[in-house]
């Protein structure tokens, strides 16, 4: 019989994972747990997701407070230090910001305006046109911005993250000077040592700040690298992708997870003959057209996948071939058509008229995203998601 469903997501719901846990066989037992529930077989090139979350837990990768501030004090001693393009965010930076100025004696943190990096707005598009403010050239004291634009607090939160990240530094014992603008060069005003705490563009930050004389310049990636005090680590990520674990701790983006995800394939395959692909993933890779904010609050959407999920789509757009090169067929010519046209597509497509529109991007965003969306980040207890039929065709 043709089969007539497509791509299925499912959310596996798994015990709470513990530190020390053995992962990779709590994995495979939920997901043949949840096949033999449901009925459904697993098949060659399903895609078994584990979320970043559920890795670092069984890692144990969580850092303190105080060991952030070692790890800041032990690079910038007494320096005043510029705190520059942080996220307007509780759960992802209001305890780093509480680490970095317990290692310091004064932050100067810089915002940048009308929006963080990931579309968190400190003060709407509207309020600065009605000011007359450009935020591209405007730099903005904290009396000038309260003169303009009074309180603000974020519309789902309900948060004033200016009060909020004040506050936070000065019960850490440091002093705070704010500064509203965009030009990363801005803060080599005040000083010239610097933790810039962009995600997606910390590079190029780093080196403008470098090029223009900074000092001193670190990333929140290069700070918690290595353990302090037996803490947690990454090597690669540092702070970044880090969630609030307490009022005194974080939990940190999960580190070699290469083993994990071979692990999980090789048991799947041994208990099933099944060839499953494996990935590990964080925020989906998506943006709410509503809130304005984009997701991608993780330095990548999945740190650790099998080598079957390299690469990007290669797909034909089928209503392309059914408006153009097939306008004049229907019924079961028509599906002979494109049928023929899909077995007989090239290995790449690009540049392809017939592949426009088909989403170039890569497979590990994609289908990340797929399952932070399936998976949620609340209380469905479905750390683990199943993706089943995602590399069929309409010829399977």
């Amino acid at each position: 019989m043709e089969r007539i469903i497509g791509t299925v997501s499912r959310g596996v719901r798994c015990p709470i994972i513990r530190e020390g846990d053995d992962l990779a066989s709590i994995v495979v037992e939920s997901v043949l747990d949840a096949a033999k529930s449901e009925d459904f077989a697993i098949r060659d090139r399903d895609v078994i997701a584990v979320t970043e979350s559920i890795v670092a837990r069984s890692q144990g990768n969580y850092a303190s407070v105080d060991a952030i501030a070692s790890d800041v004090h032990a690079k910038f001693n007494d320096e005043t230090v510029g705190v520059i393009f942080p996220i307007l965010s509780r759960n992802r930076f209001a305890i780093c910001l509480r680490g970095i100025a317990k290692g310091v004696k004064k932050v100067v943190l810089m915002l940048s305006y009308p929006s963080d990096e990931v579309g968190n707005e400190l003060v709407s598009l509207s309020k600065l046109d009605d000011a007359g403010i450009n935020p591209y050239s405007d730099v903005l004291t904290l009396e000038r911005y309260r003169e303009l634009f009074g309180e603000n607090k974020h519309e789902f939160t309900g948060v004033d993250y200016v009060a909020y990240y004040g506050d936070l530094i000065r019960e850490c014992g440091a002093e705070v000077e704010f500064v509203f603008a965009n030009n990363p060069k801005t803060i080599l005003n005040y000083t010239k040592n610097v933790i810039n705490c962009d995600i997606h563009t910390r590079a190029r930050t780093k080196r403008i700040l470098k090029e223009a004389g900074a000092d001193k310049v670190f990333s929140l990636d290069d700070i918690m690298t290595a353990p302090i005090n037996g803490s947690g680590y990454n090597a690669v990520y540092g702070l970044l992708g880090s969630n609030k674990s307490t009022e005194d701790s974080v939990k940190l983006f999960p580190r070699e997870c290469n083993d994990l995800v071979l692990d999980i394939q090789k048991q799947i395959l041994d208990r099933t003959g099944k060839h499953v692909e494996v990935m590990v993933y964080g925020d989906g890779a998506f943006k709410d057209p509503v809130g304005k904010i984009w997701e991608l609050a993780d330095p990548c959407v999945s740190p650790a996948y099998t080598p079957g999920l390299e690469g990007t789509p290669n797909e034909l757009k089928l209503k392309y071939l059914a408006d153009n090169d097939f306008a004049n067929l229907s019924g079961e010519a028509l599906k002979k058509a494109i049928e023929d046209k899909i077995k007989e597509k090239d290995g790449s497509l690009v540049g392809n008229m017939a592949a426009q529109g088909t989403t170039p991007r890569k497979l590990t965003d994609l289908i990340g995203s797929l399952c932070d969306l399936t998976s949620g980040s609340g209380d469905k207890g479905t750390p683990v998601v199943l993706v089943q039929g995602y590399f069929d065709n309409y010829t399977n």
